[in-house]
């Protein structure tokens, strides 16, 4: 094994979250910054091009391709769970949509013991994240941050039918899901920038790799924290096919994401005892919240046949498509190609006691057995919808003690009487929507669910056969307030009963935000980079005064 020069930091992991560490820790120059990947590079054309999110979902080169435990709630199903193995992470491979969350997600993370992490504590960071010139001068976005972000320009037929119909049915119309409130239907805000993908990579890592202080490894996959004493000294990693070891004198942050951070902790002795002594790993903390509270949003797809050829599909099938497709993105970088899958979107509250919108709806201009698979060949769109809060938590566990063998993900979807009731009652909603003019007259059959399912008990029987993840991980190590045991962080996401070692990515949400988790991970980014360098600064002003302390206690004597 090698020792590698001496780093102030160790980030793990070039997603949404650590691309910005490595950014906004290296900026400045004070600190030598190295970031571990265990992908490669971010060279691949399709992760640039927002319909490559198509090509990317099935790539092993750029994703884990994760699969669940057989799923109890999913009629003992394995559920596929890709997640981002590249610079840039899922950011790279995502369907590239802008949702913050709501208000009360993190005012109640407060609550939860989350303290410096309520609403007001976290939009001074959304805002400086992102440029969003559609909304330069609202006092809600940001103007001059490193994530550009774009609102869709061009309206499509199908969406202004769902739009409508949405509105006949009550839902508000909308410009602006992270505006003062999510409630509505509208089209989505994208991370695009003139027509390509902006991902974190793009937006953070490309302006700083040049930097002297920042190392950036790929194809470097951590395997375990080092340690010297109780404080994390550094990160031990196969790189290229090498074992190897790097040193990081000011500490080690993990952004591996909510399945892999848990891992590593685990791998690092830091975990539930008796699942360590399981796999014969020496606890250095007993910490039982590790790889706990798992939660994730559950998609369940109506698919459509539409009654014109106006979808993506019809666009897809053809090789004149195809040429049309590629020729408005060459000319004006938008049309299909330039804007990925989902278009449109819909929040809105089907549960009685729901106080703020309780479903998400990604509206799709063509339809397929799941996504990013192959299209139909028929007119096609598809309604997924989610529940945004679930109760129902799940698990993350060592598969073996084999650094390089995947984790064991246990979702335990729709284990909640709460989640089952959303569930149906949002395919009902779906339904009705269908149903209400304009868009009924867009409609000429629903393939799925399709006529025979009709009651309540079969569309959640539909949905346990048919649900998958939307692809939002998190909380498998959250942060709490002392004293919690099951808090694997403290709020300013210090993993306890060890120093130096630092947690920043969706994996330390108390609860799961209310949609879309990329854009609320790169907050996380900003908001531990701005807390790490103040801890690091705090501790060394610290040490200064303890040895002036000693040098005058020396001379008084």
């Amino acid at each position: 094994m090698t020792i590698e020069e001496q780093f102030d930091f160790a980030v793990v992991g070039a997603g949404s979250s650590g691309c910005v560490l490595a950014n906004r820790l290296s900026e400045g120059g004070r600190y030598r910054v190295a970031l571990l990947e265990a992908g490669p590079s971010d060279r691949n054309p399709w992760i640039h091009v927002p319909i490559g999110y198509g090509k990317t979902m099935w790539n092993d080169q750029l994703n884990w391709r994760f699969y669940t435990e057989p799923e109890d709630g999913m009629a003992g199903r394995k559920i596929y769970w890709p997640r981002g193995r590249v610079l840039g992470g899922c950011s790279s491979i995502n369907g590239l949509i802008v949702i913050r969350g709501q208000r009360e997600d993190y005012d109640g993370w407060k609550e939860h013991g989350a303290d410096g992490w309520s609403w007001d504590d976290v939009l001074p960071y959304f805002r400086k994240l992102e440029t969003n010139p559609n909304f330069a001068n609202d006092a809600l976005h940001g103007s001059d941050g490193p994530l550009h972000i774009s609102s869709i320009p061009k309206r499509h037929e199908l969406i202004e039918a769902v739009k409508q119909a949405a509105v006949a049915c009550g839902v508000p119309e909308t410009d602006d899901f992270n505006g003062e409130q999510q409630e509505g239907v509208g089209y989505y805000q994208l991370t695009t920038r003139g027509g390509w993908r902006m991902s974190a990579a793009k937006a953070y890592l490309r302006p700083a790799r040049n930097r002297t202080n920042l190392t950036i490894f790929t194809e470097a996959q951590a395997t375990r924290v080092l340690f010297e004493g109780g404080r994390a000294s550094g990160v031990e990693m196969v790189h290229k096919g090498a074992r190897m070891s790097i040193k990081a004198r000011r500490g080690v942050v993990l952004s591996a994401g909510a399945v892999q951070t848990p891992q590593l902790l685990m791998l690092s002795g830091i975990g539930p005892a008796d699942h360590l002594a399981e796999h014969g790993i020496p606890v250095r903390h007993d910490s039982p919240g590790v790889g706990g509270n798992l939660q994730d949003h559950l998609q369940i797809r109506l698919i459509y046949r539409c009654t014109k050829p106006i979808t993506t599909n019809d666009s897809l099938r053809t090789l004149y498509g195809r040429t049309l497709m590629g020729l408005e993105w060459l000319v004006s970088r938008g049309g299909p190609i330039g804007m990925g899958i989902n278009q449109g979107g819909l929040f809105t509250r089907v549960l009685p006691e729901s106080k703020t919108p309780d479903i998400q709806f990604h509206i799709a201009t063509l339809s397929a057995d799941m996504a990013g698979g192959q299209v139909h060949d028929f007119s096609g769109f598809t309604l997924s919808v989610c529940q945004l809060r679930p109760e129902s938590t799940g698990m993350i566990r060592l598969g073996s003690a084999d650094p390089l063998s995947a984790p064991k993900i246990q979702a335990n979807y729709l284990a909640s009487e709460t989640d089952r009731r959303c569930t149906v009652a949002a395919m009902q909603f779906a339904r009705r929507l269908t149903q209400t003019k304009p868009l009924s007259d867009y409609v000429a059959e629903e393939k799925l669910p399709g006529p025979d399912v009709r009651t309540e008990e079969d569309l959640l029987a539909f949905a346990r056969q048919n649900g998958a993840t939307i692809f939002h991980p998190a909380g498998t190590c959250r942060m709490g307030a002392d004293g919690d045991r099951e808090a694997v962080l403290d709020a300013r996401l210090r993993v306890r009963g060890v120093e130096g070692l630092w947690v920043a990515d969706c994996s330390v949400m108390p609860r799961l935000v209310s949609g879309n988790t990329n854009v609320p991970a790169i907050m996380i980014g900003e908001k531990a980079a701005d807390m790490i360098r103040e801890d690091v600064e705090r501790h060394h002003l610290g040490r200064k005064t303890w040895q002036a302390g000693q040098r005058e206690l020396q001379i008084a004597i």
